[in-house]
């Protein structure tokens, strides 16, 4: 594609050189840069892209964009006369953008839903997906777990949303698979970057806002990290939000140009659900769709699943779903890592569960409390390079609210996993709660389960669809429903 359509729609550059070249590949990293591509160079938090513009030219890179405020780092006399030098005022935005224009607007072509909030992204963007596929709509996926079409993997993603120029390139692939809608989830880090700048969203969803995030490569507070969240609402048509969150229903004020639905439980909105059930396989509810009352059961327990059901079914309506649609979707969506039991031999209670925040971490397991009859097992840790201020308070919680925790390491990354499970043992301290500390994470679950009977439940919080371990820079396998089962076929046959 020639250059100068790449960079349609992007103002105040400053160009050193033939726009009218043809550019094969657009590339963020110089080591994947080859011949006739252009390079973006990023200024990260870890690596910045400005240092390593030698390698991208060495590689074949005909052109560089560059971001202005990084120009000192760009020695311009070494820079060979055939090469283009672009300067933007900010390259991820650029890049974004450019990355749109690159695969030719794909969003624009198809109906695009955003999902934000702190919890709920995941199982709300599966529910949604579920329910619109019952009415016959082909959809595409992004999120978490990775990017598929119905039930075929097209990417794995190392973020909650991926980088502007993956994203894209996701997007183009949906459409050549002929999707009509594509749901995903949109992290305040994927908007307060840009990695969405340029996306057509028609639908925008607002869960709910609870502290996570808050740290020196995130968001320096709580109003920043709201703010970020505001932004998706600036760029779509039709707001869903959640009327009992505190944050969300301020949001129509800040963004009053976006047109809003609200769903809840306690509080006056549009879609009210009533007559709440919780059991340990399943949550059902009452909630008028159209002109009916109608009755949901949905197979993931806990009230944070009628608020998940309610933003599904609030936009589903919108696509013209059927009670019927929306009924049998539910009552058997199954999403990796979020309330997921693990079927095992010895026919324990285990649950996996994404919860690593203090908010997250004491609803499922107060959720579970309720309908559990013997003890409620937690086994957690804390993320390395995080918020470290949500160690002791998730300590806090589980020696609160469970029965028994094993406190453990989680993906430390380049911190020492002693300290983390030290730093959250000085929350569980303030409590009269049991527990016991057991840094290696594998030896910790199997703990838990020879501890366990069946009237127990474990939870294993922390890394849900996770299925690795990130130490030092480096993934491990570490896939816990492989792991719980290893460790119970071990069991019984160390019993024969």
């Amino acid at each position: 594609m020639e250059l100068k359509s790449i960079l349609t729609g992007l103002e105040g550059l400053k160009v050193k050189g033939n726009l009218d070249i043809d550019i094969k590949e657009i590339k963020s990293n110089s080591k994947d840069v080859k011949e006739n591509d252009m390079f973006v160079a990023i200024k990260g938090f870890d690596v910045n892209g400005h240092e390593h513009i030698d390698e991208a030219i060495k590689n074949g890179a005909k052109a560089i964009l560059a971001q202005e405020d990084e120009f000192d780092k760009i020695n311009i006399k070494d820079i060979p006369d055939d090469i283009v030098l672009v300067l933007a005022k900010n390259t991820r935005y650029a890049l974004a953008i450019a990355s749109c224009n690159f695969y030719k607007n794909p969003s624009k072509k198809m109906k695009l839903i955003g999902v934000t909030g702190t919890k709920g992204k995941t199982t709300t963007t599966y529910m949604i997906r579920d329910i619109l596929e019952k009415k016959g709509i082909k959809v595409g996926l992004i999120g978490t777990v990775a990017s598929y079409v119905g039930d075929k993997k097209i990417a794995n993603n190392e973020n909650t949303t991926p980088e502007s120029l993956k994203l894209q390139e996701i997007f183009s692939k949906m459409l050549e698979e002929k999707c009509e809608v594509v749901v995903m989830e949109v992290s305040s880090q994927s908007l307060k970057l840009d990695r969405v700048a340029g996306c057509d969203f028609d639908i925008g969803v607002f869960t709910n806002l609870a502290e996570d995030h808050i740290s020196s490569k995130e968001h320096q507070d709580m109003e920043d990290y709201f703010s970020s969240k505001v932004k998706l609402f600036k760029m779509c048509k039709k707001g869903f939000i959640n009327a009992d969150d505190v944050y969300a229903i301020t949001i129509p004020k800040l963004v009053p140009e976006c047109n809003y639905i609200t769903y809840g439980i306690d509080n006056y909105c549009d879609i009210l659900a009533k007559d709440i059930t919780v059991t340990n396989q399943y949550v059902d509810f009452r909630v008028k769709i159209g002109d009916k009352n109608e009755r949901i059961k949905v197979s993931i327990p806990g009230r944070f699943s009628v608020y998940n059901s309610l933003a599904a079914i609030a936009v589903s309506m919108q696509f013209g779903c059927s009670s019927d649609n929306i009924k049998e979707a539910l009552e058997n969506i199954r999403v990796p890592g979020r309330s997921e039991l693990v079927d095992n031999k010895l026919g324990l209670t285990i649950m996996i569960d994404y919860a690593h925040t203090p908010e997250s971490l004491e609803k499922i397991l107060s959720s579970v409390k309720i309908y559990t009859k013997g003890r409620v097992i937690s086994v957690f840790g804390c993320g390395g390079d995080r918020d470290k201020n949500k160690r002791p308070m998730m300590g806090e919680v589980s020696g609160r609210v469970a029965d028994y925790t094993i406190i453990t390491s989680d993906n430390p990354r380049t911190e020492d996993p002693e300290t983390i499970v030290k730093e959250v043992e000085e929350g569980i301290k303030k409590t009269n709660g049991k527990y016991e500390c057991i840094v290696d994470r594998v030896e910790a679950i199997k703990k838990a389960i020879k501890m366990a009977n069946k009237k127990d439940i474990i939870v294993l919080a922390g890394k849900g669809h996770e299925q690795y371990q990130e130490i030092n820079k480096k993934r491990y396998p570490f896939d816990e429903n492989l792991i719980v089962n290893t460790i119970i076929d071990g069991m019984i046959e160390n019993k024969k």
